[in-house]
């Protein structure tokens, strides 16, 4: 029997240890092929049938070549049936060559899993500028099965590079009397800023989707969850989220006609915001989650940027790594946002601490302020006073061990 929790959206549960192997007819897996000294670094989701697909993309002007190869197969056909990802190598500003290797990954995944070529997204993530040894790329797709009873975990594994945890959640709900399961895992943990970055996410659904409203249903999506975090305002070339709908559930095939479209976004969305948060949460040297929640502006843009504005100053975080409740940085950050905001009615607090009412300062118990940042999720709240729009952000603190570990990324 499975062990459930109840979760916040409405006929939604959430599944204790869910993965993407969770709804029906996914499989996974993960090898150690070479590219990393003894960490697995090879991985695979596959789909009995061909499944609906969606996709978005980083917005760095150098898209690896990986990324180019999924997004036109995905063009072309709008269905994908096999993941492949490795770590290690990012296979990004190689070139030509890098562009031929991405594609030769995807028709031998395609001989091996006997599925079309078009039908084979490939991911990589890792080091810049160095071109993929070729021969341990074989190794790793001929090592790929059809099953394993460590399938998931292993994939998660095998996709990370700096992250210091997997990254996974599954839920399930019931749509035409049928119980629909949203699965995804994702891997991230530095170069992560808002519009995409260094980070992958795969979810997956045994529903079936109408695949123009899939896409329509992520953008919206990505907007409000993976689009909403930061660890270090740098943004990679390398990744994407996609998602793949296989409809193996034998519902009416969803779209926003369907009257339980919106349960089934709500879901998207909540496996979504739960990756990106885990996401945030694990960044490069971090030691707290910050979750900046913005209310009373004057649109669902302003809102956003003045909430990306303050999770990615690296003052506020700074701040927060050192339990320092200066709200004057908070305040620094609304101001240079570019958004419209009244000074004289702003109000900012630490939780349910008030530091700021009304455009003015409040006198607050700065030991107790301290203390509440101390705890490794930490929230700050900002009431614009100025409209009825809101947005969230989430990101880290900034800390000595993410110089560290970026200082030595290649040696």
């Amino acid at each position: 029997m499975k062990n459930l929790i109840e979760a916040k959206a409405k006929n939604m549960i959430v599944l204790k240890d869910g993965h993407v192997t969770s709804p029906k007819g996914y499989i996974a897996g993960g090898v150690h092929c070479g590219l990393r000294k003894k960490k697995l670094d090879f991985g695979w989701i596959h789909s009995e049938v061909p499944a609906a697909a969606a996709g978005v993309y980083t917005v760095n002007a150098f898209q690896a070549a990986p990324l180019q190869v999924t997004k036109n197969s995905l063009e072309k056909m709008n269905t994908i049936q096999t993941i492949i990802v490795n770590s290690a190598n990012a296979n990004s500003f190689t070139g030509e060559q890098g562009y031929q290797d991405a594609l030769e990954m995807q028709k031998q995944a395609a001989e091996k899993m006997m599925v079309e070529v078009d039908h084979v997204a490939v991911a990589s993530t890792g080091i810049i500028g160095e071109t993929l040894p070729m021969n341990k790329i074989h190794e790793g797709i001929d090592s790929m099965v059809e099953s394993s009873h460590l399938a998931a975990e292993r994939f998660e594994q095998a996709i990370l590079t700096t992250d210091t945890v997997t990254k996974h959640i599954a839920v399930e709900l019931e749509i035409d009397d049928k119980t629909i399961t949203i699965g995804g895992a994702a891997k991230g943990s530095g170069m992560i800023h808002p519009n995409m970055a260094t980070m992958l996410g795969f979810i997956t659904t045994d529903a079936a989707v109408d695949v123009n409203s899939l896409q329509h249903a992520l953008r919206n999506t990505t907007d409000d969850t993976f689009n909403m975090i930061t660890v270090d305002g740098d943004s990679s070339t390398n990744d994407m989220v996609l998602v793949l709908a296989n409809g193996m559930q034998g519902n009416q095939v969803l779209n926003e006609n369907h009257p339980q479209w919106g349960e089934f976004v709500e879901a998207l969305q909540f496996v979504s915001q739960e990756l990106a948060k885990k996401i945030a949460k694990d960044g490069e040297g971090a030691t707290k989650l910050i979750e900046v929640n913005v209310s009373g502006a004057v649109s669902e843009t302003a809102a956003r940027q003045v909430a990306k504005a303050v999770i990615s100053s690296n003052l506020v975080k700074t701040a927060v790594y050192g339990s320092d409740p200066n709200w004057g940085r908070i305040i620094c950050a609304v101001g240079y946002s570019e958004q419209p905001v009244l000074p004289d009615k702003i109000c900012v607090s630490l939780g349910d601490i008030e530091v700021v009412k009304d455009g003015a300062v409040l006198y607050f118990d700065e030991t107790e302020a301290s203390q509440y940042l101390q705890q490794e999720a930490v929230t700050i709240n900002i009431h614009l006073q100025h409209g009825e729009h809101e947005a969230t952000a989430w990101g880290c603190d900034l800390t000595y061990d993410y110089v560290k570990i970026n200082a030595s990324y290649r040696t």
